[in-house]
């Protein structure tokens, strides 16, 4: 689940994203929220809640976590207009993780990536990085597959000239976070973070 609230830039939408698939969708509306599903499945893929801030309180928090408290005042606002889809059974579980470089080797088919194995805390995912500056031993912010990015894109297994890929390490920009440089590189993090722990908190 992502919660996004960008009152400069989209108004007064609280936009509640619980999958994102590249498929055609459908919607219905009824009041402020409109539910979003995936056309030929008829999944529930999200909801947009219009004139949020006269329904709830948007935390000053970027991004919005899925506290219990926000999810349960998404459900009363969504159920208020008629619409039954139960939030607490969508996956809430941390998916922008707290990662360590332990290894990193060449990859065998392009000679600006690399092949990382990143301790996330209770596995170890192998993930492609064209970063320059990804090195083992470094604490990375790590999307794991099911993240949706800031930019909508959602995060899924796939392979890099032939290399199973596992998640991504980001870079600031790509998480959107502020005052993020424009030069090109992960986001190399402090060694006091905690391996396994959710990046944003």
């Amino acid at each position: 689940m992502q919660i996004i609230y960008n009152q400069q830039g989209i108004g007064d939408v609280l936009i509640v994203t619980l999958d994102q698939k590249n498929t055609e969708i459908t919607s219905v509306s009824s009041g402020d929220v409109t539910e979003i599903k995936e056309k030929d499945s008829g999944e529930v893929v999200g909801y947009n809640i219009f004139q949020a801030s006269t329904h709830i309180d948007i935390p000053e928090t970027h991004p919005i976590l899925p506290t219990d408290d926000l999810i349960e005042k998404i459900g009363q606002v969504i159920e208020a207009e008629g619409f039954t889809h139960n939030l607490n059974e969508v996956d809430r579980t941390p998916k922008f993780i707290v990662g360590k470089v332990e290894e990193m080797s060449d990859h065998p088919d392009a000679s600006k990536l690399n092949v990382c194995q990143v301790n996330v805390g209770d596995q170890q995912q192998q993930i492609v990085c064209g970063a320059p500056n990804v090195d083992a031993g470094q604490k990375v912010v790590v999307a794991l597959p099911g993240a949706i990015m800031p930019n909508g894109m959602k995060i899924v297994p796939s392979q890099l000239r032939g290399v199973d890929s596992h998640g991504m390490i980001c870079s600031a920009k790509e998480l959107n976070l502020p005052n993020a440089s424009q030069e090109k590189g992960i986001l190399v993090l402090d060694d006091e973070r905690t391996v396994g722990e959710a990046f944003f908190q």
